[in-house]
């Protein structure tokens, strides 16, 4: 009852604020919009980014996510003209007299080799639009980029983009000017994924099958999303086929896809369903004996469905399903003076989000959303006398509205509300039958976080144009639960406990929460040129711990409450960006400042996993993360492509008043991800429109790692002694990827379509480093051991159909 009081209380909140924008007394001038979508011809999808000119009148409009667009004018006729990079310009006469509802359908220009490689926004936006930090990658073009064991991988693919690096091949998420890999919001249709990997980090938990775009947004963040310090990902699922029923798949090493799509109901309700299964254990039977043992498979299933009833009304409902077994054989890296187990990882992912969008009238829109995310994990030990199961999970429940408003064609104003629901359950240990090990049973965290937001996009003229935002968020945590009170003068401590209170469900215990203001202002200096900058606040009230570089499955999630404070993150943008007349190059400089408060780190010797507060075992402090993004693009020609350099930096301090709770003796180190130089090159060759290939180089200074500074030897047996955090790093990493995709000839007219991918991964079989550790023994030659996870060039082929 008191979570429902709350959001009617920001609903209401919301309504006012927009009353508020009423002008009083003012006489309308007459006009009159078309509106509708634009949509590819031939699979129906919507098309994003479409550039719509009105001839004569010299009146620009783009097309929003869903392809949807208002085009509003004195009454009268007129000449709008649709294009878009890799579609054929279209031509619509109207005669405005009253409201006019259209829908356009594109034609894929099969002859134009002319594509865009990285973005599939219109040519020139990127110096037109009022983002800054934003950027976009359509599954098209995700395909030129060579894979990994045939797989096109969503993650991997935005590792090319400037701002955008990971700690290694084979790690779990990926990290966005300076910030960790839980400081990313990831959408998947607006439900959010709190683990975007399979197989342990080596793809990402995304069918290609059924993405349609993917927007980045780094430095640019609408006032519409919170939640995570650092960045927000925002995938895409393709609107199923309304007219005619269709199957798509693929055959390849790692997995196998197979989805089909089509109406229920001709023009009105549709469906898609998309599956894609790995099951590589037989791979394992074939590799040594010391390998043998190991098991690594998953499973998603991607659902969509899509009634519309008539032009005001359209509801969707995306579900997502996933679960991945990955299992270590014994002993089965003993040969590289690992001490591995056959401890097996567990772990699945649910996701449902139910959509109505209702098209109030030209001017106003509103679209609701009921989502639900849930994540859980576990991992196991076989051995009877030590067996267990250690359980983890989070539950995401949210309700959020967003109302958009456009009175006219120099404003567009959004509000809304959001409210979720978490509860987290940070691990439970279960012995096994014959087990010797002691059940632990941490309390669960329960919280409601609540957003409200207006913004509104602002053009002052031709030249210049605002995009301003202000959100406010907050976090209340709710019993049952059990606060500490430590004692005074000293540091959290399990010894330190004073008293506890207890609190029951549905109490309020504490709360915390604050504004977020958003800034973006695009000055057009002239033609095909642009000054952009940008401010931005993110605050994030869930976090991922771990004292690990690279996140397991099973890490620890935790809400801010009394003793963990919310992260905050204050960033300033600066970017100029040029294109040439044709839009043949682009070129495009971006430099960021970002200050982190509270930020979070583990302490010296933490033990995060079945710590009873989680506060004894972690730290907070300040961060600071600084760089240059550049980007040069070729977009027109035979050969395509682009070069991104980033230079960033990335430090953090933890300077407490108490030593037990400081890192690196309270001087700034740098973070596990702070990888300061970072150049990648992707070159596509498309001599016909039936054949293609693409090179791609990379290349990343290593880095930081902690080596031993000393050892000692107690007794006979040697003990590593550590100083300073992360001082020393791993050698600098590079590759080169490789593939060719051969594709029927699209003159060719056929029902049914291939086409085949032949790729190599690490061309010239680098061993690049993904740690360095240590084997302290008298008995050995040497004490340092590098682990490579790609250590070899690993050729793929796949098979993909389409009928």
């Amino acid at each position: 009852m008191q979570f429902l009081r709350l959001l009617c209380l920001m609903v209401c909140l919301s309504s006012g604020a927009m009353a508020q924008q009423q002008p009083a007394q003012t006489v309308p001038k007459l006009t009159y919009s078309a509106t509708g979508y634009v949509r590819d011809a031939k699979t129906g999808k919507p098309i994003q980014g479409v550039n719509i000119v009105v001839l004569d009148v010299s009146k620009g409009y783009v097309t929003a996510k869903d392809g949807f667009y208002i085009v509003t004018l004195p009454p009268g006729k007129y000449v709008l003209k649709f294009t878009h990079v890799g579609y054929r310009p279209v031509l619509d006469t109207i005669s405005l007299q009253k409201l006019l509802l259209r829908e356009i359908k594109m034609q894929d220009d099969a002859k134009d080799l002319e594509e865009v490689i990285v973005t599939s926004e219109a040519p020139d936006r990127n110096v037109r639009k009022v983002e800054i930090g934003v950027s976009q990658l359509t599954i098209r073009s995700i395909r030129r980029i060579p894979p990994l064991l045939g797989e096109v991988d969503v993650i991997r693919s935005l590792l090319l983009l400037p701002g955008v690096t990971t700690v290694g091949e084979g790690a779990p998420g990926f990290n966005v000017r300076g910030g960790s890999a839980d400081q990313n919001l990831i959408l998947f249709d607006e439900a959010p994924v709190f683990n975007s990997s399979h197989l342990m980090g080596f793809f990402s938990v995304f069918n290609p099958d059924v993405v349609r775009d993917v927007t980045l947004n780094r430095g640019g963040v609408a006032a519409a999303y919170g939640g995570r310090a650092s960045s927000v990902l925002d995938v895409r699922i393709k609107e199923p086929d309304a007219e005619k029923w269709g199957v798509n798949g693929g055959i390849g090493v790692i997995s196998s896809r197979l989805g089909i799509e089509g109406p229920l109901i001709k023009n009105k309700l549709s469906f898609l369903a998309a599956a894609r299964v790995s099951f590589n254990d037989f791979l394992f039977k074939l590799a040594p004996p010391n390998l043998r043992g190991t098991r690594a498979n998953f499973y998603d299933l991607t659902t969509k469905l899509k009634y519309q009833p008539n032009e005001k009304h359209t509801f969707t409902f995306t579900g997502y399903l996933s679960s991945d077994v990955f299992k270590l054989a014994s002993d089965s890296l003993s040969n590289q003076e690992i001490n591995a187990s056959s401890t097996q990882f567990n772990y699945q992912t649910l996701n449902g989000s139910l959509r109505w969008n209702y098209l109030i009238n030209k001017q106003l829109n509103l679209a609701t959303y009921a989502i639900l995310s849930r994540y859980r994990a576990d991992l196991s030990a076989p051995d009877s006398a030590n067996a267990f199961q250690l359980e983890s999970g989070v539950w995401h429940r949210q309700l959020k509205s967003d109302l958009t408003y456009t009175p006219n064609e120099t404003h567009q104003w959004q509000v809304g509300v959001s409210a979720i629901d978490y509860q987290i359950q940070p691990n439970t240990r279960i012995p096994g039958p014959y087990s010797n090990v002691l059940p632990i049973d941490l309390a669960r965290e329960h919280a409601l976080e609540l957003g409200i937001y207006l913004q509104d996009e602002w053009k002052l003229n031709p030249n210049v144009s605002v995009l301003a935002g202000l959100r406010y968020s907050a976090l209340l945590n709710q019993g049952p639960a059990q606060v500490r009170t430590y004692q005074e003068g000293g540091p959290l401590q399990d010894e330190s406990v004073a008293s506890t209170q207890t609190y029951g469900a549905g109490k309020i215990y504490h709360s915390t929460g604050g504004l977020e203001p958003r800034l973006a202002v695009r000055w057009s200096v002239g033609e095909g040129k642009s000054i952009k900058a940008g401010y931005s606040r993110l605050r994030q009230y869930i976090h991922q711990v771990t004292n690990t570089t690279a996140a397991l499955p099973t890490s620890r999630w935790h809400l801010s409450d009394t003793y963990t404070k919310p992260q905050i993150a204050d960033q300033w943008s600066l970017g100029y960006f040029r294109n040439t007349t044709d839009n043949a190059i682009e070129a495009s400089g971006e430099v960021y400042y970002k200050t982190l408060t509270n930020a979070i780190d583990y302490r010296d010797g933490a033990e995060l996993q079945l710590a009873q507060a989680v506060e004894t075992q972690i730290v907070q402090g300040s961060g600071q993360a600084y760089g240059f993004e550049g980007l040069l693009r070729k977009n027109k020609g035979h050969w395509i492509g682009f070069v991104s350099y980033t230079y960033a930096r990335t430090f953090l301090t933890m300077n407490s008043p108490y030593i037990d709770e400081r890192v690196n003796n309270g001087q700034a180190y740098p973070a596990n991800y702070d990888k300061p130089h970072t150049l990648n090159i992707l070159a596509t060759h498309r001599p016909n429109a039936w054949f293609s290939l693409s090179l791609n180089f990379t290349y990343s200074t290593g880095r930081p790692i902690t080596q031993p500074y000393a050892r000692a030897t107690i007794n006979g047996v040697y003990v590593p002694i550590y100083i300073d955090r992360n001082q020393q790093r791993i050698p600098d990493y590079h590759r080169l990827d490789f593939s060719m995709l051969f594709e029927q000839n699209p003159l060719k007219k056929k029902r049914n379509q291939s086409s085949w991918v032949f790729a190599i991964y690490n061309v010239y079989a680098h061993k690049n480093a993904y740690s360095i550790f240590y084997r302290l023994d008298n008995r050995a030659d040497k004490d340092a051991y590098k682990l490579s996870i790609f250590g070899t060039a690993f050729p793929s082929l796949t098979y993909n159909f389409k009928f």
